[in-house]
C-alpha cells in the first residue's frame, strides 16, 4: 500500500519546475546557458544612434544609444564604460544603451574614439 503525502513538505518541496522549459532552437541548451546568443550579432546596418528622450520618464532626461553592433556580453562592458565616462547612472535594457543626462555630444565623440559610426538622432 502507498502512503498518500499529507502535505507539500512531504513530496520533497518540488511542486512543479520549469528547469526544462524554454531551450534555444539553434543548439538545444536551455536559454540561460545558451552559447548562440553570446556570439551573434545583432542584426542592423551597424550604425549607433544616440539620442536624448524624456517621455515616459517623468522629465527626466536619458540619452540613449541604440543599433551598437556588439554581443550582449562587449554591450554590457561598453555601458559600463560609457557610464563611468559620463560621470553618471545608467543602464541596459534589450540591446539599448540608456545614460542618465543630456550626454549626446560626449557620447557621439566617445563611441567614434572607439572606432564605432555613430551619429545623431532624433531632434
Amino acid at each position: 500500500m502507498v502512503k498518500k503525502a499529507s502535505s507539500f513538505s512531504a513530496l520533497g518541496g518540488l511542486v512543479y519546475s520549469t528547469d526544462s522549459g524554454r531551450h534555444c532552437p539553434s543548439c538545444g541548451k536551455p536559454l540561460d546557458a545558451c552559447i548562440c546568443k553570446q556570439t551573434s550579432l545583432p542584426t542592423g546596418d551597424g550604425i549607433a544612434r544616440v539620442r536624448r528622450e524624456t517621455k515616459g520618464r517623468g522629465g527626466k532626461t536619458v540619452t540613449s544609444v541604440s543599433g551598437v553592433p556588439l554581443a550582449e556580453a562587449e554591450l554590457k562592458t561598453l555601458a559600463t564604460e560609457l557610464k563611468r565616462r559620463c560621470g553618471t547612472g545608467g543602464s541596459l535594457k534589450d540591446g539599448v544603451i540608456e545614460i542618465q543626462g543630456d550626454q549626446v555630444e560626449l557620447l557621439l565623440a566617445e563611441l567614434a574614439r572607439r572606432g564605432l559610426k555613430a551619429k545623431k538622432s532624433g531632434g
